[in-house]
Parts: structure tokens; C-alpha cells; sequence
């Protein structure tokens, strides 16, 4: 379809109603923040000019778009004086553009860029000099409610303002509208603030339009969900439920195994494949993507990690890591940042990987820290081993070579380097380098005492235990 010459974003509202320091359109659903939401949407019109009205708190929400929408054009309103001053902030920004002009709001998360693409579609279609987006939902209350004449929209009224007759209806507006830019301008310059909030009303531009010899048409979404906004915690939590319900539906018709929807999250960013599995209790976030054949649970939290075909995560909590084909991770695992387990590798109970490299095949399998580490395919770190990798000013990197073999409980103190087919023996402190093939011993030699629990544990049980041995023995 045609570009339109703009779209302004209503986002300067106080939220006062969430309780929070954040700004309200900062609060994320299936975690994307709401503004971002509004963005993707409107990107679908592929608008002239993007315009996000920002004012309270905007120097957060400013900081925020320059990360994921440094494109948009930024309008002030200065004081919160209605949605028609907002808008009128907004096209001081968008200039004399000519056109059509679709407003929206930042804080309805389920918004979907189709759903404009229709807007503007019967908008253009009835040639109205405005389009309405309505919806007719189970309980109107505090939605402005549509008063129609036949096709036509004659006039908004907000729920405060509306009599009892008018607020049994149940068509309501949603906030959104595309406009001619031209009669949007007009109608904007005609606004007065005679209603109970003493404020300039969006809406009221709908009953100039019809009183200066224009039309309003009404395009109904009969996915009236869409049209819910965030108002406070409550409906927050609403909106991400109702969110992710969408996203598993898509991924189940894709192909996707989910074992337990209501235990199971993704966000809107992530990417599966089809024949994946997600046991309860999965948390996907961020640009997590999962290849064929994976099975992610239960119990599992990932953020921006990038899982291989056929490879088993269970219990483990993932961010910024590589999963290859095939490796199994948990349960009850850490992988922080840097990570990469190899194809076929393994990183098994109580174990934490940070900037670690493990070659394909290669085993973390118990109870290790494995950090700032390359340990190359085949290897085998026992269990309790420790790569110490900082000295209390500087981190440094250790590396164990191809089908070489940490024992237990061993400390490799960094930076060393264990080569190609190397040996430590178990309860080893490494602080030198292990040539290929050798045996590396780093403890005390043990030494036997004999008598000393007689001597030093006289009439505990322990020396009573040991007596009775040795007589046994005799």
C-alpha cells in the first residue's frame, strides 16, 4: 500500500496510575517496552515522517528510542493538556506534510501493524476526511463510546461525559484515527477545553469534521484486544499474558511442541524452529533462537542465547551463550556471557561457565567453576574443579588442550596452559604449564600417622570405631 505521510505516537502521559519511576511506556510486554511495540506497528505504514510525543519523564523515554528507534522525530507537549494538544505538538513536528495522518498511542502493546494497514485501507477506500479504529467489547467502561449515524461516525463521547443512554453502547473508540492532514489541522485549531477535565479532546475533532461538511467512517476490529491499553500494573500483567498466549499459538501451528502454555514464556524476539519442545516452566527471552529438535526445560530461564539442532538444556539459566548441535547443558547450570558449549559437549549439575570455550565433545559434567576458560574437544574437567581466573585486579584466560584430563577437585590458577592430551592429577593446584602427554601432580604427598585418634580423640566414638578395627584386624 501507499506510504502515508505520517504517524504521530501519543506517548507523553504521566502513568501515574502504575506506581513506578519508570515511564510507563517503558514498562515492557513479551519483552519489547511498550513504546517499541507502537513503533513496530506504525513501521508498517511505512510513514513519511515517525513522530513519538514525549513529556513527562521524556528524557528516559529519549534515551531509550535513540537505542532501538533512533529514526523517529521527537515532539514535546509541554503541559498534559489532552489528547488533542498532544497531537497538536505532534504536527508541529511532522510540518506541512500533506496526506494522511494516523494517530496511536504508545501504551496498547497487542497493536499489530496489520491492523493499521486495514485502518488506512477503509479509510481510503470510503474516502473519509477521517477513520476511526472502533471495537465492541465485553465491557465498555471508561472507553470513549462511538455515536454513529448509520455508517457514519457523528461523535465520540468520553465515558465522564456520557449520559447513560450513551454509555450503553458498546462500540468504543480506540485512540486511533487516520486523518486527512489537512482537516486534521482544522480541527485541531477548533478545539476548546468545555468538558469536565477542562482539557483539549482528540475526539471532539471527529464532530467538527461532521459540522464543517466532512465524514468520519468507523473501521470495527473485531479483535477488540488489540485495542486495550495499559493503564496499571494489573493490566500490564493482562497484556503480557494475553501476549504470550499469541506468541505460543503462532509457534504450536509452526510446528513448536509447548508441554504447558501456562508455564511457558517468550518473547515477541525469539526464533524456533520447528520440532522444538518446550518443557514447563521455560522462560525464552530477548533474540533467544532455537534450532530443530531441541528440547529447552523444564525449569529454564535463556536470554540471547543461540541453541543448536538436537541439543538438551534442562534447569539452566543462559544469557548472551552459544548452545552447538547436539550439547546437553544442566540441570541446574549457569552459562553467563561468552559461553559457547560445543557440538556434542557437555556442561552438566552445579556447573558455571563464563567466557568459556568447550571444544566439540569436551565434558564439564559436576560442580565446576569453568571461567575465562578454552578447554578443547574431548577434554574431561573432573568434578569440584576450579579455573581460577582472577587475581584480584586482572582476569585471565586458561586453556586445556584437545583429549587431555583434569582430575577432580583441581585448581587450574590462570593463566596456565594444559596441552594436547595432558594429565592433572586429581586435588592438583596448577600454576604451570603442562606439556602434551605429561602428568601434572601439584599436592602434598600423603603421610599416615599412626595411633593418632588414640592419642588425640581418646573416648569419642572415633576412637572407639578405630579399636574395634583393629582388633578385628588382629
Amino acid at each position: 500500500m501507499a506510504k502515508v505521510a505520517a504517524v504521530i505516537i501519543m506517548a507523553a502521559g504521566q502513568g501515574t496510575r502504575m506506581k513506578s519511576a519508570r515511564p510507563k511506556v517503558l514498562h515492557e510486554v513479551a519483552g519489547r517496552s511498550m513504546i517499541q511495540h507502537a513503533i513496530t506497528a506504525a513501521n508498517a505504514l511505512q510513514p513519511e515522517r515517525l513522530v513519538v510525543v514525549l513529556g513527562h519523564q521524556r528524557e528516559f523515554v529519549e534515551a531509550h528510542l535513540e537505542d532501538v528507534a533512533p529514526n523517529v522525530t521527537i515532539a514535546v507537549q509541554e503541559q498534559m493538556l489532552g489528547t488533542g494538544d498532544a497531537v497538536r505538538a505532534g504536527l508541529e513536528a511532522v510540518g506541512e506534510a500533506r496526506g494522511e495522518i494516523v494517530v496511536t498511542s504508545g501504551d496498547v502493546p497487542l497493536l499489530a501493524g496489520e491492523t493499521l494497514q486495514e485502518l488506512v485501507a477503509t479509510h481510503r477506500r470510503g474516502g473519509h476526511s477521517a477513520t476511526v479504529l472502533t471495537a465492541k467489547v465485553p465491557d465498555p467502561t471508561g472507553y470513549g463510546r462511538i455515536i454513529r449515524d448509520g455508517e457514519r461516525v457523528v461523535r465520540i463521547v468520553e465515558h465522564r461525559d456520557a449520559s447513560e443512554a450513551e454509555r450503553q453502547i458498546d462500540e468504543i473508540n480506540s485512540g486511533i484515527y487516520v486523518f486527512d492532514a489537512a482537516v486534521l489541522r482544522d480541527g485541531i485549531a477548533h478545539l476548546g477545553t468545555d468538558n469536565s477535565q477542562g482539557e483539549f479532546y482528540l475526539t471532539d475533532v471527529v464532530e467538527h469534521i461532521n459540522a464543517t461538511g466532512g465524514t468520519v467512517g468507523g473501521h470495527v476490529l473485531l479483535d477488540y484486544r488489540q485495542t486495550e491499553g495499559v493503564n496499571d500494573r494489573l493490566q500490564l500483567a493482562a497484556r503480557n499474558a494475553e501476549y504470550n498466549a499469541r506468541i505460543l499459538r503462532h509457534w504450536m501451528t509452526e510446528g513448536v511442541t509447548v508441554v504447558d502454555p501456562a508455564t511457558t514464556w517468550v518473547h515477541a524476539d525469539v526464533d524456533l524452529a520447528q520440532d522444538v519442545t518446550l518443557l514447563p516452566g521455560t522462560s525464552l527471552e530477548g533474540a533467544t533462537s532455537v534450532a530443530s529438535g531441541a528440547v529447552i526445560g523444564p525449569d529454564t530461564t535463556l536470554r540471547d542465547v543461540e541453541v543448536g539442532e538436537g541439543a538438551s538444556v534442562v534447569r539452566t539459566h543462559g544469557s548472551l551463550a552459544v548452545i552447538e548441535a547436539g550439547a546437553s547443558v544442566g540441570p541446574f547450570s549457569y552459562l553467563r556471557p561468552g559461553t559457547v558449549v560445543g557440538a556434542g559437549a557437555k556442561v552438566g549439575a552445579f556447573v558455571e561457565a563464563k567466557n568459556a570455550q568447550l571444544g566439540a565433545g569436551a565434558k564439564v559434567p559436576h560442580l565446576t567453576y569453568c571461567g575465562d576458560a578454552v578447554v578443547g574437544e574431548g577434554s574431561n574437567i573432573g568434578a569440584g574443579t576450579i579455573f581460577a581466573n582472577y587475581d584480584g585486579v586482572n582476569k585471565s584466560t586458561s586453556t586445556v588442550g584437545k583429549h587431555a584430563f583434569v582430575g577432580s577437585d583441581s585448581v587450574l590458577v590462570a593463566p596456565v596452559n594444559i596441552a594436547d592430551g595432558a594429565y592433572v592429577a586429581a586435588g592438583s593446584v596448577v600454576t604451570g604449564d603442562v606439556g602434551p602427554g605429561e602428568l601434572a601432580v601439584a599436592r602434598g604427598r600423603q603421610r599416615n600417622v599412626p595411633g593418632w585418634v588414640e592419642r588425640k580423640r581418646a573416648g569419642t566414638p572415633s576412637e572407639t570405631a578405630a579399636r574395634a578395627a583393629a582388633a578385628g584386624g588382629e
